[in-house]
């Protein structure tokens, strides 16, 4: 009975240890290319940009990062790792061109969007988005 209760808690115990692994870890570098980093946003930030980037983010963004981009979605226990809280200043102090890269592009459980959103106009207003997450 005692080994049969020690291994029940021992389960749990690596399983709440897996848990906080997973909202502690650091992201892996993602390197940008120089020609992707430097391209500049086509699209003003505006009224009309930043409707089609909200209502592209609840459709496509939201259930991992959140609604807030604080990476608290409905989804983000699901995955391997942590969603990115877009209101760090590591994500803001990246440029235009690298977010639209990213969300173009994504790596591991960051899915890539040129197909699901094929606009780059609408990638753009995402990145514009984004960009309303600052503190």
């Amino acid at each position: 009975m005692k080994t049969k209760l020690f291994f029940v808690f021992s389960v749990i115990a690596i399983g709440i240890m897996g848990a906080g692994f997973k909202v502690f870890q650091q992201s892996k570098p993602w390197p940008v290319p120089d020609k992707n980093a430097k391209m500049v946003n086509p699209v003003a930030s505006n009224a009309e940009s930043l409707k089609t980037g909200k209502e592209l983010w609840g459709k496509h963004c939201q259930s991992c990062h959140g609604k807030t981009g604080l990476g608290d979605g409905t989804k983000s226990a699901e995955l391997k790792t942590q969603p990115e809280d877009m209101t760090k200043a590591v994500v803001q102090n990246q440029s235009d061109g690298a977010l639209f890269y990213k969300t173009s592009e994504g790596r591991d459980d960051m899915p890539s969007f040129k197909k699901k959103i094929p606009d780059q106009d609408d990638i753009w207003s995402i990145v514009c988005y984004i960009r309303t997450f600052k503190k």
